[in-house]
């Protein structure tokens, strides 16, 4: 099942939960709008190049819709479209005031130079710029892009808007962005942990934690999770996996991926199976990378207690199942993995106050907010007795339909 039909039938399932009109469940499930375009670009040697690029805008019910930018082989329609959808839901669980976009190019970022980025990054853009606004469409970073590229989309959009730097969060500190915005999906994914983890009687010290995905946001995970006590006894990325039953040193492993590019050769561990690392002995299972990673073939393997879903979309709905049924504990991506937008809320409230706040409030609002999602979710479980999973869809979904209505639907 593709990541579009997986979120609609979560979609869907919370929907009835919530005994709402099939006409009105239809009309929350379409996108505002959706586009598809071509990027030509000249390349360092002259040769020209396309690519396809996408945005998806899903909602903005709630306020202007908000989503990241990513470059990566596998962006297509129907992905862009399930995390649009995702991003409606994930804003509206931590109660901040946006609506749901994606957009992305289908292109490897390593392919290419950094002044070929940016040519894509300004033609992508300038397809995009009069759908976009402050108070219309926000992007952000994602897979295969960063606050460099953010810069370039910011700088580009001015050409057209004038100076603008809130048209995009996750940028450079010197162009507004804010403090803690490169570690907040991150740290909200340990906030979530802790929130769970304390709802059963259990802390992050003294527990064993698997992580797959050692980017951006797996790595910040797994430094936090190290700085509190948890024993990380494997982690994996696209170039191998590292294992060591007795917690790798996380910041001697940070600074030798950060030296050598690469999680092998790495002395204070093992190198193992990545293929293995997802059925790994564990208590505690965090996916930080790609969507799809757990079904119903390796489910059944599956030996942790607790799965933080740090990715969007990693789990199948067969493996949820089969997880479910084995009494492991799952925390929905579109509450774990919150952080980052919570952050890019935040930035947008420094930018229009034109202020900028220390780290330490980012991250003591973050903390109140992932908090105070947790507690949301909890009740609506208790309500509609149901998983998380569909606690925090119940949450979202109504919080979306609630204001649609107040706003005039079908007028």
């Amino acid at each position: 099942m593709n990541a579009l039909a997986s979120t609609n039938r979560n979609f869907r399932h919370a929907a009835r939960l919530l005994s709402l009109d099939s006409k009105f469940e239809k009309s929350l499930l379409m996108p505002y709008r959706e586009i598809k375009f071509e990027c030509t670009i000249p390349k360092d040697d002259g040769s020209l190049v396309s690519y396809v690029g996408f945005r998806v805008q899903h909602d903005n019910s709630r306020g202007p819709m908000k989503g990241g930018i990513r470059y990566h082989p596998k962006v297509e329609h129907d992905e862009v479209n399930a995390l649009a959808q995702l991003m409606t839901w994930k804003t509206a669980v931590v109660n901040v005031p946006y609506g749901g976009a994606k957009g992305g190019i289908g292109c490897s970022p390593k392919d290419f130079s950094v002044s070929e980025l940016e040519r894509l990054t300004r033609v992508f853009t300038q397809k995009i710029h009069d759908v976009i606004g402050v108070n219309i469409d926000v992007p952000a970073p994602d897979m295969g892009t960063n606050a460099q590229t953010m810069a370039w989309i910011s700088d580009e959009y001015s050409k057209f808007h004038g100076y603008s730097p809130a048209i995009v969060t996750g940028k450079p500190i010197e162009l507004g962005g804010s403090l803690g915005r490169e570690a907040a999906t991150g740290r909200g994914v340990v906030f979530a942990t802790e929130a769970l983890l304390a709802d059963h009687g259990k802390s992050i010290k003294g527990l064993t934690f698997v992580i797959q995905g050692f980017g951006n946001v797996g790595s910040w995970v797994a430094r936090l999770i190290h700085e509190r006590g948890g024993k990380i006894i494997a982690v994996s990325d696209v170039t191998g996996a590292v294992k060591n039953p007795n917690g790798l040193d996380i910041p001697a492993l940070l600074e030798h991926k950060e030296k050598s590019g690469s999680l092998s050769n790495f002395d204070d561990g093992d190198m193992m199976n990545a293929d293995e690392l997802l059925i790994h002995e564990c208590d505690v299972l965090v996916p930080c990378a790609l969507s799809g990673v757990l079904t119903r073939e390796n489910a059944g393997d599956v030996k942790a207690k607790f799965i933080i879903e740090a990715a969007n979309n990693p789990t199948d709905p067969e493996a949820d199942e089969i997880l479910s049924k084995k009494g492991v504990v799952i925390l929905p991506d579109i509450y774990a993995n919150a952080g980052g937008v919570t952050v890019s809320y935040f930035e947008l409230v420094q930018n229009n106050q034109h202020i900028m706040w220390d780290e330490e409030k980012v991250n003591a609002e973050l903390k109140k907010y992932m908090a105070g999602a947790f507690n949301s979710i909890k009740s609506m479980c208790r309500t509609h007795e149901c998983n998380l999973r569909m606690g925090a869809f119940t949450l979202g979904v109504s919080r979306v339909a609630q204001c649609t209505l107040l706003r005039g639907w079908g007028c």
